[in-house]
């Protein structure tokens, strides 16, 4: 399965929420606060909504909020199956913990896909070194930092803007300045923002 390349408009549309896929232009500029109802011509047509497509939507809701692909995500709730915990917990912890996210959660990337490109683009260091792979895992402890010679694009002078007026969870300790993150700790279910009902992906992929 290819990765979708369309207007990521319409998957917040779809999901009925913002998904944050735009990064500023989700506040300043959003769709869906203009078209609240769903994509397509036969959006106001009521229908039974079955059990399936309940867990259908709240699991695509999930992938498209992290920007993964369907066997991203089956292989990431089969490592949530094998790890100690309540499965869709854990599942929500692997994919906070991805690197790409805490690029994204840090700052210094507007949005996930950016934070994605930044690390493709071979910008960050974890623990002193080069890391390209944004599903890389990033554990308690890990240092994650933008590349000395990075530093110097425009592109990260703006993000340091950025990341000094965001919000930042409490399982990140960021030191803009230094173009500097350190994961303190493993985040747990309380610390995860993301509006997901868990229960429901597990239920779709235990079927």
């Amino acid at each position: 399965m290819a990765r979708y390349t369309g207007p990521v408009c319409r998957q917040c549309r779809r999901e009925g929420m913002k998904l944050y896929l735009k990064g500023e232009k989700c506040i300043t500029k959003c769709t869906v606060e203009r078209r609240p109802s769903p994509p397509g011509m036969h959006q106001q047509r009521r229908r039974k909504v079955s059990d399936f497509a309940l867990q259908l939507r709240e699991k695509q809701k999930a992938r498209r909020m992290y920007g993964v692909l369907e066997r991203q995500m089956k292989n990431t709730f089969e490592k949530a199956l094998e790890t100690k915990g309540a499965t869709g917990d854990q599942l929500l912890v692997l994919l906070e913990t991805r690197l790409d996210n805490v690029v994204y959660r840090s700052g210094f990337a507007k949005s996930r896909a950016q934070a994605r490109q930044v690390v493709g683009h071979r910008h960050i260091e974890v623990n002193g070194h080069v890391a390209s792979i944004p599903s890389r895992r990033v554990r308690a402890g890990d240092l994650v930092t933008v590349r000395e010679p990075s530093r110097a694009l425009q592109y990260f002078k703006d993000a340091l803007a950025w990341a000094k007026t965001q919000p930042r969870p409490g399982w990140l300790e960021v030191d803009p300045d230094s173009y500097t993150t350190r994961m303190v700790t493993t985040p747990t279910r309380d610390q995860i923002e993301t509006q997901v009902d868990t229960q429901l992906i597990v239920e779709h992929y235990s079927r």
